[in-house]
Parts: C-alpha cells; sequence; structure tokens
C-alpha cells in the first residue's frame, strides 16, 4: 500500500535527496532516451495507451524503479510493487488476486517486481498465466543478465529493455537539479566536481547521496579533489565475481592479448583486480592465454605465464600484481600463433577416430626375447645418429596414413619451426623416393 505522501506525489520534508528528485514524468528521466525519447520503445507503447510486459536490465542508480512507476502513471494503470528479495509466495497470491479483482472493475494492473532475478524457476513460472490473461502488466528490475537468471518462458513473454549506466553528461544534470532544489550549488572545484562524477560510476542514486553529504557541510572554500576523497569514501567498483560482469571482464582482457593490446590489457586487468578478482585465478587465465594464442610463436610466453604465477604466490598482493602485469604486457606484445592449439585439437580427433592402433614395431619397446623376436625395435634408427641428423621414419601407426596436424604460419619463434620442418618433410620424400632405409 502506498502512504498519503506517496499517493499525493509529495515527498516528506525529511526524505532523502534522491527521493525528492524522483522524476514526476518520463520526460525528466535522464540518460534513457534510446528508450524512452522519440521513437523509442517504451514511449511508444506510453503513445499508445497500452504496455507490454517487461524486463528492465541494468545497473543501480539507472532508474528502472522510476521508469516502472511513471509508466504506470502515464497508462493509467494502478502500480502495484513487490521485492523479490522481501516477497514469497503468499505475497505474489495476494498481488494476483488484487489485480484480478481491480480487472474486473475496469483497471489494468501494473505490478512491478523488483530484483526479480532473486525468485526462483518455480516462482517465475507462477508468473506466466497471469501475464498471458493479462490479469497484471509485469515489469521485472534486474541488475542480472536475464538470459542466465530468468527462465525461458517467462523471457518468452516478456520485452528485455537494457538501461544504460548513466555518463557524465546525465549525471550532471542531476546535480544542476540537486543544486536547484537546495537553492545552492555544491561546494566544489570543476576538477572535484568531475572526480565526483568518476565515483559515482554511472549510478544517479549514489550521486545524489553523495551530494546530500556535501550540502550539509558548512564549508565556505571549494573542495578540491583531495578534500573531496578526505569527505567520501571510494566506491568499490560494480563487480560480481560470480557473474556476469565477471565474463564480461575476463572476456575483455583476454580479447586484449589476443588482439595484441598492451594497454587496453592491463586496463581490463587493474578493473578486475580493483574490483576484488583472486589474482591467482587471472594468473590461470594469463597461463592458459599463453599456451592457446601464443604457442610455439613465442615459447619464452609460458615460461613468463608460469614465472607470474609463481612470483605472485612469493609476494602476495600488492606486489605480486605488478608479476602479473608484467606477464600480461609479455603476452599482449608477443607474437601470436594456435598453431599448436590447432595441432592438438587435430590429432585429439584423429585418435578419436583411429581408435586402438598399435605403434608401427620398429618405435616399440623390446625389453624382452620375446618382443624382439616379434619384431620389436627391429630397424629402428638413432636420429642423432643418421649424417643428416633425421631418419625420416614414419612414426605413425602401419593402419594410418601420415598427416600433417601442426603447420606453423611462421610467426616469431615458429619461422624457425617452420623452415625445419618443411626440410625434413623435403628429406623425408627424399629418402622414400630413393628407397632408403627409413627404419
Amino acid at each position: 500500500m502506498t502512504d498519503l505522501f506517496e499517493a499525493s506525489g509529495i515527498h516528506p520534508p525529511d526524505a532523502p535527496l534522491a527521493d525528492r528528485l524522483r522524476p514526476r514524468t518520463l520526460d525528466e528521466v535522464v540518460g534513457q532516451d534510446h528508450l524512452l525519447g522519440d521513437g523509442g520503445p517504451i514511449r511508444r507503447m506510453v503513445e499508445a495507451g497500452r504496455l507490454g510486459s517487461m524486463i528492465l536490465w541494468g545497473p543501480p542508480g539507472t532508474g528502472k524503479t522510476t521508469i516502472a512507476r511513471l509508466l504506470a502513471q502515464a497508462a493509467g494503470y494502478q502500480f502495484q510493487s513487490l521485492s523479490a528479495v522481501f516477497s514469497g509466495v503468499a505475497d505474489l497470491k495476494k498481488a494476483f488476486e488484487a489485480a484480478r479483482m481491480r480487472r474486473a472493475a475496469g483497471q489494468s494492473t501494473l505490478l512491478f517486481v523488483d530484483e526479480i532475478h532473486r525468485f526462483n524457476r518455480a516462482q517465475q513460472d507462477g508468473f506466466l498465466p497471469f501475464v498471458e490473461e493479462g490479469i497484471v502488466t509485469l515489469v521485472g528490475a534486474t541488475t542480472e543478465n536475464p538470459s542466465f537468471e530468468l527462465n525461458g518462458a517467462l523471457l518468452s513473454r516478456t520485452q528485455v529493455y537494457v538501461l544504460k549506466r548513466l555518463d557524465d553528461e546525465a549525471l550532471n544534470q542531476l546535480l544542476i537539479r540537486a543544486e536547484a532544489q537546495e537553492g545552492k550549488t555544491l561546494p566544489l572545484t570543476p576538477e572535484a566536481r568531475q572526480a565526483m562524477l568518476a565515483l559515482a560510476d554511472g549510478d544517479g542514486r549514489y550521486l545524489l547521496t553523495m551530494s546530500e553529504v556535501l550540502f550539509d557541510l558548512a564549508e565556505t572554500e571549494p573542495l578540491d579533489v583531495q578534500a573531496l576523497a578526505g569527505i567520501l569514501q571510494k566506491r568499490a567498483p560494480a563487480y560480481d565475481k560470480s557473474r556476469e560482469e565477471h565474463y564480461n571482464l575476463i572476456s575483455a582482457l583476454h580479447k586484449s592479448v589476443r588482439g595484441s593490446d598492451p594497454d587496453a590489457a592491463l586496463y581490463w586487468l587493474a578493473r578486475m583486480l580493483n574490483g576484488g578478482e583472486d589474482p591467482l585465478y587471472l594468473a590461470r587465465r594469463i597461463v592458459r592465454m599463453a599456451v592457446e594464442d601464443i604457442g610455439e610463436a613465442d615459447p619464452l610466453s609460458l615460461l613468463v605465464a608460469n614465472a607470474a604465477k609463481d612470483t605472485y604466490d612469493f609476494l602476495g598482493s600488492p606486489e605480486g600484481e605488478l608479476a602479473l602485469a608484467q606477464a600480461v604486457v609479455h603476452l599482449a606484445t608477443a607474437p601470436k600463433s594456435v598453431g599448436v592449439y590447432e595441432a592438438f585439437k587435430a590429432a585429439k580427433k584423429a585418435a578419436h577416430e583411429t581408435g586402438s592402433l598399435m605403434p608401427p614395431a620398429h618405435i616399440r619397446n623390446a625389453p624382452t626375447r620375446l618382443m624382439k623376436s616379434l619384431g620389436y625395435g627391429k630397424g629402428y634408427q638413432y636420429d642423432p645418429d643418421t649424417p643428416e641428423g633425421f631418419s625420416g621414419a614414419d612414426f605413425f601407426p602401419d593402419e594410418m596414413e601420415r598427416r600433417t596436424f601442426y603447420d606453423p604460419k611462421g610467426e616469431g619463434h615458429e619461422a624457425k619451426v617452420r623452415e625445419r620442418l618443411e626440410r625434413w618433410a623435403a628429406l623425408r620424400a627424399k629418402m622414400r623416393a630413393g628407397g632408403e632405409p627409413t627404419g
């Protein structure tokens, strides 16, 4: 139920600044013009006078709750709100029953569900019949990727709209409104004001909360960046090691290294470390980059990656993090090759297809007389003792034709490897053509 202040649109005098500045119309919402501006999908719904069920997905403080409330107001729907954190099945049943009674009286209901991803799959299924019958128009809000957190049946009955983190222009609009509301300007130098926008990290509610602290100061001189930092605590970055942001950032780091961009790679490494990521997880991923994307083009990369892991183990944070940074720069600036990666993948496929074929007799071990009598090891040549240092022997099973798995492209160290392989291939062909023994 709404209280008298909320019903009348008047905020109590002791309400937080963020509540007192809550937009009264959709036109006052900042930073979401792609949805609410002319031609935006939500704007078109409002203009048509008919709302569809939707999921609003975006970071904290971008206006999800406000948009839902204003949608109900603009379309003439009854606004009903639930939080998945505090609500259970009984609350949902009450909400649906109230909506059914309103519908019978000719009144539509917009049911806003905050943190909808916190409902389990069975509870999410409970929405389906009421959404399908039009008893409620569901507007769910989530900070998590709906693809992972909401079931397919619910997603198929809703539109997902992505809210953007507020940029500096949108945040500055909020500050201007706050100053107009309070009747005074924030006591900040231009540099400190910009630093405050950076501290907000796209969260409008957090920006207004910080502003309220500053408005209450008795300072007469504008605060510089250092003084501002002494008053406001640094905000933890928006990063959850177990959710989508984790995978987005590690993907960005890996692709920056693969794309030979050390500057971007260092940035994403720093972002993950600042967010509290386990440095040893990053060390493992760096080792993977060395073997997956660089391989024989620069064999030293694997040693550097492993050394970085050992260094971090030895030094810990923060000193050991520099070793991870050094490894990231080395890998990003190293030549790249997936030759070994592709070769091993092809070899595994061939091994699966050929089953249990035995090695040719000449390279089988022969520790007993019986094995020797069966021809094990017969004709084997010790390559270092041959004139060319290469016997040209066939090491594949007798029942299997020779295949080429490893095909280096000639980047970095692999250029010399390719030369040797081509020389050995030519020798092998010459030996076979001349009938010389190849083992």
